[in-house]
């Protein structure tokens, strides 16, 4: 549970060692340049990365293309490639990539040749595929299209209709004497027709030929429909083994992949070399750089620089008071996988303490309470575990998901012994909690679900623990008394809640814990409203102390919300009590068809109840952690460290 304390480096350096000098910083994956301040004898660098934007863009376009390709290459030949689940590359290499730069040039431009020849052959292709659904219908054509023309008193038409006209086509000619008409081929949608008809009956056959639908025919050559359709065929056929050696050649360049990748990685360093002109400043024959850096990084900092030149001048110093710096958060590899639960709300800021440790603890405490099923805690835990597992060495969002998931499997593993449930079965000869479902403890007098007051009993802690994370908060930047007045007496105030509670469930037959618990509390709250308005002036102080007397209201509220606890908890335990009490009927029948059904049942209930109760449970366990929890302490608004040459979309750098 640390924020790394951020020092800040100074350095002057000859201009002509301004790269090395970046590099070296990079490959301490410690620093981050933040803007110098302008002085009267140095100007900020002109930058120009328009040009490697674009660069950048048609690597990436190259990079894309081929790997597409080559997936679906492999996949449609059922090919089973060894993927690297992340692709770590040495330094050296990374930065040898620059020297590169020819050879990723031509492969690049193959790649682009191969993509207009692509593009040119689909359109081939889809231009040919075309024509040859036309000339179906004149596949059985074995008579040259020229010898179907007129005669000196007759005329003959060659053509189509709709399949659907075949009924009407009779009808429409038995009116006509001197017409006469022959099916030549017939297809699923349309007829190929000969008509024959006299020049004295134009106009009669004509308006039967439209009424059908009739398309005459465009072609008039020496060929016959069956050439035509043969010639077309083969051209199709020659397209699509040109498409079929396309692919090969993108395949042939599958090795090419790594080293587009990191080449596109170093363009992105690049880049970001040339981006920082607008925090450098330069003189003539120097360059002046600020940047934020660990305190126990400074050593090695300072022998990385000192390795690649000797003409410079570096200097590290602490930040002023109100100096604002980035946050550079530093948990273990457990919970570091909550941090992105706190940063979508708000990261911390720098001169605040890190929550994860103890949000982690409670996120995981909740989601496991609304889950409450120990079958479903081995599948959150088994899977979410092994989806981690494939990420590990270069964690994506999702990774860190699975992993939070997992956390909470074991949670939900320990909450399901306590509720005595395994994919809704009840499976142990005891039972440590109630019901939630049927029991009801006595509250005054009121009967209410017992998980219900367990669920607010537990809220109340997060909300003590919360208190005393604000008491440490301010002890840290060296105000005990508003750390003891606005955390501790808080916190003690939660106590006597908490245990009045107790103390008025009939069950629990602890009355004295009532009288106790209503002491504590009112002494407290007594407390924090005479002290609340210590910083005040004059009637400030007065307001100040009612105000906090009227808090108790957003106070109850606040634990009120922890009954969302018990609502989606009792919803998944419903559900998946009903799909195992019908699955386990279905398979008692003895019956195949009904032992098939009561286990698709389980497997498609169970995995639907198993997916909605987390999405819920993701949802609501991070608004009580965002509003309830944090709302006692956390002040956020900071800004994650970012060191120079972290922007990498493929590698991960080892030495």
């Amino acid at each position: 549970m640390a924020i790394a304390n951020i020092c800040k480096l100074n350095l002057v350096a000859m201009a002509y060692d301004k790269d090395k000098i970046l590099n070296a910083l990079q490959r301490t994956n410690a620093v981050e340049i933040k803007s110098h301040k302008e002085t009267e004898y140095a100007t900020v660098p002109t930058s120009n990365d328009e040009e490697l934007r674009a660069y950048l863009t048609a690597i990436e376009s190259a990079l894309s293309v081929l790997t597409a390709e080559t997936e679906r290459y492999e996949k449609l030949r059922g090919i089973k490639s060894v993927k690297e689940p992340d692709l770590e590359v040495r330094y050296s290499e990374f930065m040898s990539a620059k020297d590169r730069k020819e050879e990723i040039d031509a492969v690049v431009k193959e790649i682009n040749r191969f993509i207009d020849e692509k593009q040119v052959l689909k359109a081939t292709l889809q231009k040919g595929e075309k024509l040859l659904s036309q000339l179906a219908v004149y596949s059985g054509l074995k008579t040259p299209f020229s010898c179907y023309s007129d005669t000196r008193s007759s005329r003959i038409r060659l053509g189509v209709i709709p399949i659907n006209a075949k009924q009407a086509l009779e009808t429409a000619f038995s009116s006509i004497e001197l017409a006469d008409y022959e099916i030549l081929n017939e297809t699923e949608k349309e007829l190929l027709l000969c008509v024959v008809f006299h020049k004295s009956a134009i106009k009669e056959t004509e308006e039967a030929l439209s009424f059908l639908g009739f398309s005459a025919t465009a072609y008039a050559s020496d060929e016959t429909g069956e050439e035509k359709f043969q010639t077309a065929k083969t051209e199709v056929e020659n397209t699509k083994r040109a498409l079929e050696e396309n692919a090969d050649k993108f395949y042939a360049l599958k090795d090419k992949i790594k080293p587009l990748k990191i080449y596109y990685d170093y363009l992105l360093f690049a880049l970001e070399k040339e981006e920082l002109s607008n925090k450098l400043l330069k003189t003539e024959r120097t360059f002046l750089l600020e940047a934020f850096v660990p305190e126990d990084e400074e050593e090695k900092i300072k022998t990385a620089i000192e390795n690649v030149t000797d003409t410079v001048f570096m200097e590290f110093s602490p930040l002023s008071e109100n100096e604002d710096a980035p946050t550079l958060l530093r948990n273990n590899r457990l919970v570091e996988n909550f941090e992105g639960i706190t940063n979508t709300y708000s990261a911390p800021n720098y001169r605040e303490f890190d929550p994860n440790t103890v949000m982690a603890f409670f996120y995981s405490l909740f989601m496991g309470f609304i889950i409450g099923d120990a079958g479903y805690g081995v599948l959150m835990l088994g899977v979410g575990w092994y989806l981690w597992y494939q990420k590990r060495k270069k964690p994506t969002g999702m990774s860190r998901l699975a992993a939070v998931f997992a956390v909470g499997g074991v949670f939900a593993l320990l909450w399901g012994a306590l509720f005595n449930s395994f994919f809704g079965f009840t499976v142990l000869p005891y039972t440590v909690m109630p019901n939630p479902q049927t029991d009801q403890w006595s509250l005054l007098g009121i009967n209410v679900p017992s998980v219900l007051l367990i669920s607010l009993e537990v809220g109340i802690v997060q909300l003590l623990v919360g208190y005393l994370c604000k008491a440490v908060q301010e002890w840290r930047r060296g105000r005990l008394w508003d750390g003891v007045f606005d955390g501790v007496v808080w916190a003690i105030f939660s106590v006597g809640v908490g245990l009045a509670i107790v103390g008025f469930i009939d069950q629990a037959n602890l009355p004295i814990l009532g009288t106790i618990g209503g002491i504590i509390a009112g002494v407290s709250l007594l407390v924090a409203m005479v002290t609340a308005g210590r910083h005040e002036k004059f009637f400030g102080k007065i307001t100040k102390g009612f105000g906090t007397a009227y808090g108790i209201i957003n106070y109850a509220s606040d634990i009120l919300s922890y009954a969302r606890l018990y609502g989606l908890m009792l919803s998944g335990a419903v559900i998946a009590q009903i799909v195992s009490t019908y699955g386990g009927q279905f398979v008692a029948s003895g019956q195949i068809p009904m032992i098939v059904l009561g286990v698709v049942l389980f497997v498609v209930g169970h995995g639907f109840n198993l997916i909605m109760n987390l999405l819920g449970a993701y949802i609501h366990d991070a608004r009580l952690q965002y509003v309830e929890f944090y709302g006692r302490f956390y002040e956020g608004e900071g800004r994650l460290f970012k060191s120079l040459g972290s922007s990498r979309k493929y590698t991960s750098l080892v030495e």
